[in-house]
């Protein structure tokens, strides 16, 4: 099966001492390594203002999603940010697919999903003001993903870190929505997480 096939996803942000360069593995739910998610283009001395600074939400960032075959499927790039974040994704042969937009910095969270147009598809809510459970849906506001970190039905053994989180896609779901609610489990990742909110 594509990649971008599978309906329920782990991914595993890989723990480092100190985090200079993101890496997350994407398993099916018996476990299996299914895919990668890595961060590119990063120069040493982009590393090092990572290490010596706090200056992460000034940086562009780029991440690719690539198969079990190694083949790139997926590319997401955050430009350097103020306050919200927004990240543009690319397909596989580096067509634009469309874009991730932070829509507000304080209470729930909440991203717009758009296509390459600009037209709007949907939307990424979160469920509460610590952001780590989110809806993702439609332009009808009806459900049609769900990044968690509540593994109900889900062996425990697939989880070996409190980085791991669930993307859910509903089957069916085709198109540039499709490779959005894929793209966001790592995109709200590197939008929030990894630069406290925006906030600091």
């Amino acid at each position: 099966m594509a990649l971008l096939d599978y309906d329920r996803v782990v991914i595993n942000q890989k723990a480092k001492l100190i985090e200079l360069t993101n890496e997350y593995k994407i398993r099916d739910e018996e476990g299996n390594d299914i895919g990668a998610i890595r961060q590119e283009g990063q120069s040493k001395l982009k590393k090092l203002a990572r290490f010596v600074s706090s200056l992460d939400q000034f940086m562009t960032h780029k991440l690719a999603v690539y198969d079990a075959d190694d083949s790139k499927v997926l590319e997401l790039v955050r430009p350097a940010k103020f306050v919200k974040s927004r990240l543009e994704v690319y397909d596989g042969n580096g067509q634009k697919a469309g874009s991730i937009v932070q829509k507000n910095v304080f209470g729930k969270i909440r991203f717009g999903l758009v296509d390459a147009a600009g037209s709007d598809l949907g939307e990424i809510q979160a469920e509460n003001w610590r952001a780590w459970n989110f809806a993702i849906v439609d332009t009808m506001g009806s459900e049609v993903g769900r990044i968690t970190k509540t593994f109900e039905g889900i062996a425990k053994t697939v989880f070996t870190t409190a980085d791991d989180y669930l993307l859910d896609i509903q089957p069916g779901l085709s198109g540039p929505l499709r490779l959005l609610a894929f793209a966001s489990a790592a995109g709200v990742d590197t939008a929030l997480k990894q630069d406290a909110r925006g906030l600091s």
